[in-house]
């Protein structure tokens, strides 16, 4: 009988040991490592990758070629996906259970009636696939349905039928015979990943690899998962609210950092093609603690509703709590209040909400926090007319934010009378339009502008 060998992976980056260790040397990790069977059949040499016969040449000697692209008959996903997928790419899409990602890559497979599209399942029988089919409503007589875990299986379906795009749903329900780890084990998602994407790349065809996420939001596997694909696709929301969010976290043939919104409805996922629209209630009126900025995600200007609450403090220690921005940065804003514009906020109680379950790392929403915070203290409502663009120093200074020519054409196509940034950008006189643009230079000129 043969011995079996084990080893020890870390889920974080992947890295093997021959015994269990506290700290990854590779990552610097913390009781990342598992074990493994790692012992591997006879013919295990058969996935190893053939020498090309490759030479180096010279940069300039390279001939540069656009690459071809299939459009996803879906305006969003082409947007993160830089213009449309790939050939022979491979492409990482990763979410939260029950986000809607089998949806909406069941969707694109039914959309596309040109191509010839293999859907691989390895959650769902075909008729629960079928039932999921009807309901979004579309039946495309060239998409294949396979229920099947075992990827040498698949790789004989795939010679038999050629297709012109392959969906994994998902990469860690995959394993290969030539590893004894379960299926999801780090090996067995690596080894299954890898032997994909030399598919894709010798055979010219794009895949799309469905992955899960793990309590952190990070995709469960290895990280070395992430680096091996071309794209890594990242569909986000809160299940409390209707909209979900699709970044691009990684993109080799495009911009990283773009965003598509969707709207979950009972048929399906439905594109947004005006997000600003959705972001932004109607019944602003009369209403403290209300502002309305204009934030960049990727190259795509959105405005959206920031709302504020500061009431006296019940307890001792005053609460400070945010939903959509990041909290030490909210801590830091409202130090700038006590100590650049003499607003005495420590003893009373701060909440902050960015409206629709929009998450928001954009520096350009500070100007709107603090214009909010205030509006809700002084309990005056400010015009819902007017949005802001524009980040806080430390000093009180208002500074510069980048694309402000675009966050400007933004807001004047949603009809807004005027915004507020930063009297040092450049650039904001060559624009032309109806929008009235007010400079400001430190928090005590921009609370002179809102409050009198």
């Amino acid at each position: 009988m043969a011995k079996i060998k084990k080893a020890y992976f870390c889920k974080n980056c992947g890295h093997e040991a021959p015994k269990w260790l506290g700290k990854c040397p590779s990552c610097g990790e913390w009781n990342t490592f598992t074990e493994e069977i790692v012992s591997r059949s006879g013919n295990s040499t058969s996935i190893r990758p053939k020498k090309t016969g490759a030479n180096p040449v010279l940069v300039q000697s390279i001939t540069s070629e656009k690459e071809d692209r299939i459009d996803m008959m879906d305006a969003e996903l082409n947007r993160v996906l830089g213009g449309g997928l790939v050939l022979g790419s491979l492409t990482l899409f990763g979410g939260e259970p029950g986000i809607g990602k089998s949806t909406l890559m069941l969707q694109v497979a039914l959309k596309h009636e040109s191509l010839k599209i293999l859907y691989v399942s390895g959650e769902e029988s075909e008729q629960q696939i079928k039932m999921r089919a009807e309901r979004i409503g579309g039946l495309n007589p060239n998409c294949y349905i396979l229920a099947e875990t075992d990827i040498d299986a698949i790789f004989t379906h795939l010679n038999e039928l050629n297709p012109d795009l392959l969906i994994i749903d998902s990469i860690q329900t995959l394993s290969t015979s030539l590893l004894d780890s379960a299926p999801g084990s780090i090996s067995q998602t690596r080894e299954c990943a890898g032997l994909l994407m030399r598919y894709a790349k010798t055979s010219n065809i794009p895949v799309v690899l469905i992955g899960h996420i793990t309590k952190d939001g990070n995709l469960a596997g290895p990280k070395v998962l992430e680096h091996m694909v071309d794209t890594v696709l990242q569909f986000e929301g809160d299940r409390n609210f209707i909209y979900r969010l699709l970044r691009t976290i990684k993109n080799r043939f495009g911009a990283s950092n773009e965003l598509g919104v969707y709207e979950m409805l009972q048929d399906g996922l439905k594109e947004v093609a005006n997000p600003s629209k959705v972001l932004i209630s109607e019944n602003r009126n009369d209403l403290s603690g209300v502002t309305i900025a204009v934030v960049l995600e990727g190259v795509r200007p959105v405005l959206i509703e920031v709302q504020a609450l500061v009431s006296s403090a019940v307890y001792g220690t005053p609460q400070r709590s945010s939903t959509g921005f990041d909290l030490r940065r909210l801590n830091m804003l409202l130090a700038v209040l006590e100590k650049r514009a003499g607003f005495r906020l420590g003893a009373k109680d701060v909440f902050l909400n960015l409206a629709g379950g929009l998450k928001v790392d954009d520096p350009s929403i500070d100007l709107a926090v603090i214009a909010a915070i205030l509006s809700s203290n002084e309990d005056i409502a400010l015009s819902p007319l007017t949005c802001m663009s524009a980040e806080v120093g430390l000093s009180g200074e208002i500074r510069p934010v980048s694309r402000i020519v675009q966050r400007i054409q933004e807001a004047d196509k949603l009809g807004f009378e005027q915004i507020i940034i930063s009297s040092f950008n450049k650039g904001v006189s060559a624009f032309k339009g109806n929008i009235k643009i007010i400079k400001v230079k430190n928090i005590e000129e921009t609370l002179r502008f809102l409050f009198g």
